[in-house]
């Protein structure tokens, strides 16, 4: 039987006392998201749109953004990529389970440095494929071309972000592959495995969670 979201107590500012509210609202609250699911117009609107409001609201402090998604769709992977770009404050991208196909193109779009896998993550991936158009057997050489330009820009923006030559990342990209946590930082996907950063501040405040959590 199903739970629900959970509820956890929270003092809303400008109240008095404590209301009980669902643990997501919580943490948006904290400037932590979550992509813990396909990415479709809906979940991809719910992000960009939290995440520009939180810019409206403080654009100093970081945004984390937590990863554990098969990939979706391109149109819907760009548009949150894109938004990660524009807003003013440094995105954490911190992958937890798995990160693949256009997940793993939003975990590459993390602010440099802030790029995080957890030790047992995955992380995958691979060429676009044609999920977005539908299009009848005259009009399909326009969605070849179409595919082709994205699959070049995407291409690109690993080849960038990851410091690899764009053929390298190229040929990857013309079959699945899956990484390890230590394989992905090695590849230039992210910069930190996850017991690095704990390690580093085993004996101090662990700076590269949200605030919420140091007092936890």
């Amino acid at each position: 039987m199903p739970i629900g979201v959970p509820k956890v107590p929270y003092r809303i500012p400008g109240d008095e006392e404590e209301t009980w509210v669902d643990l997501y609202n919580v943490m948006y609250r904290e400037r932590t998201l979550f992509l813990g699911q396909e990415i479709r117009c809906e979940i991809t609107n719910h992000i960009t749109g939290l995440m520009v409001y939180l810019s409206i609201e403080d654009g100093i402090s970081d945004i984390f953004l937590f990863i554990n998604s098969p990939g979706g769709w391109l149109i819907s992977g760009m548009a949150i990529f894109d938004t990660m770009q524009t807003v003013t404050p440094d995105i954490y991208t911190i992958c937890l389970g798995i990160a693949a196909s256009m997940a793993s193109f939003i975990l590459l779009g993390g602010e440099p440095t802030k790029r995080i896998a957890f030790p047992h993550a995955r992380i995958m991936l691979h060429q676009p494929a044609s999920a977005y158009y539908r299009a009848r057997t005259p009009e399909f050489l326009l969605e070849v071309e179409e595919l082709h330009k994205v699959r070049e820009m995407i291409t690109r923006v690993y080849a960038l972000r990851t410091g690899k030559p764009f053929w390298v990342v190229s040929e990857d990209m013309e079959r699945d592959v899956f990484m390890s946590a230590d394989e992905a930082k090695a590849y230039g996907l992210v910069d930190i495995v996850g017991d690095e950063m704990i390690d580093e501040h085993c004996d101090t405040d662990p700076v590269w969670f949200p605030e919420m959590f140091k007092d936890w």
